[in-house]
Order: structure tokens, then sequence, then C-alpha cells
């Protein structure tokens, strides 16, 4: 049997936009997709796991990830630093699982310039006050935190247009779909389907 090679998938999003939320119900509909574990210098928060959430690393460590080119795309975030195993990801793709980058826009531009073929969508709030409050209502960041991730916000925002998709978080279900619909969309490309259903193809034009 034929393994296709997967599709690369680059998520972004303000902080508290729903991307992380939305990717999860993704995934719980999605099994032959799989999301990226970045590596960061960030310290682990309350319920996270080494390896599941983050690979969860040292500054100097990292430094030495970057200096051996290890990374496909890799960013300051705030005061810390993310970044992508450019080996893990090639591999899991030709593994034939389709795989979803939560990065920056930072980043994203790194790796469409080593992945052009990669797939890009972008999640926005409804408003901007959606936005505060949904940060607020996380209750892990103080009011001067959360006023900075909202002047971040509206700088991140900026660079939705050098997406492929946009996606609107207005209702969670039914943002959810368009998530879907992008994905579904890109299953039944040509390349993707002649990969896919080559042994049908053959037989039908013999």
């Amino acid at each position: 049997m034929t393994v296709t090679t997967g599709t690369l998938y680059i998520v972004s999003a303000p902080s508290g936009a729903g991307k992380t939320s939305l990717v999860k119900a993704l995934l719980d509909s999605e099994p032959r997709t799989r999301v990226s574990v970045s590596h960061t210098t960030r310290a682990m928060r309350p319920g996270e796991q080494d390896g599941v959430n983050y690979h969860f690393v040292d500054h100097a460590s990292f430094t030495a990830m970057i200096e051996r080119g290890e990374f496909l795309e890799h960013a300051q975030v705030f005061d810390n630093f993310y970044g992508t195993s450019q080996k893990w990801v090639e591999q899991t793709l030709a593994e034939g699982f389709d795989l979803i980058l939560e990065i920056d826009w930072q980043g994203a531009q790194q790796v469409r310039k080593l992945m052009p073929q990669a797939k890009s969508i972008f999640i926005l709030p409804p408003t901007q006050e959606a936005l505060r409050q949904r940060l607020t209502q996380r209750g892990q960041d103080s009011a001067e935190i959360i006023e900075r991730r909202m002047r971040d916000a509206v700088a991140e925002m900026s660079h939705y247009v050098e997406y492929d998709y946009l996606v609107i978080n207005d209702d969670f279900g039914h943002a959810l779909e368009d998530l879907r619909a992008v994905f579904r969309a890109n299953q039944l490309l040509v390349n993707a389907q002649s990969q896919r259903h080559a042994g049908l193809l053959g037989e039908l034009l013999a």
C-alpha cells in the first residue's frame, strides 16, 4: 500500500483566540492528524507534561539546538523561546500524517521559506473585547500582562493577510466546522487523491 505524504498546516492566532481548543477538537475527529510538540524555555504550568504539551528545555539547551540547525522554525515570544524540530516534522509527514504547527507569524514566515507547500490558517476573535474577556477568564495572568498580551495581539492580528485561510472564532462549533472544511478540502486535492487511490485510478484508466 502506498503511503500518502501528509500535509503540513500552520495555525496561528493571538493568545486567547481559542486556537488550542479548536485544534484539540479537530484532532478528536481527524485520526490521521498530529499536532507538533514544540520545544520551549518557558516554565511548565500546572497540569502540563513534558513531551506532551511541550518539550521543556533551558536556555542553554535551546541555544545549542539553534546552533546545530535542528529547528524548522524558532521565535521569541514575550520572554521565552519556542522552536519546532525539523527532523520530527519531516518524519511525521513521510509517515502519512497531516501535521499541525501551532506557531506565531514569525515562525510561520520561517516555515514558508523552507516548506512553501504548507497550508496556513489564521484564527481571529470576533472582537477585541471578546479577546480581553477570554484572557481575563483564564485567570493565569495579571492585569499588566493581559494589557501586554492585548497590545501584542493587535500587532499579531495584522499578519492575517499572509495566510491562506481565515477562521473567525465567534461561535466555537461554527469555527470548528470551518477548520474541518479546510482539512477536508485539502485531502481531496488531485495530488493527494492520486497518491491515496493509485490502485483504483490505475484500474479505471486501464
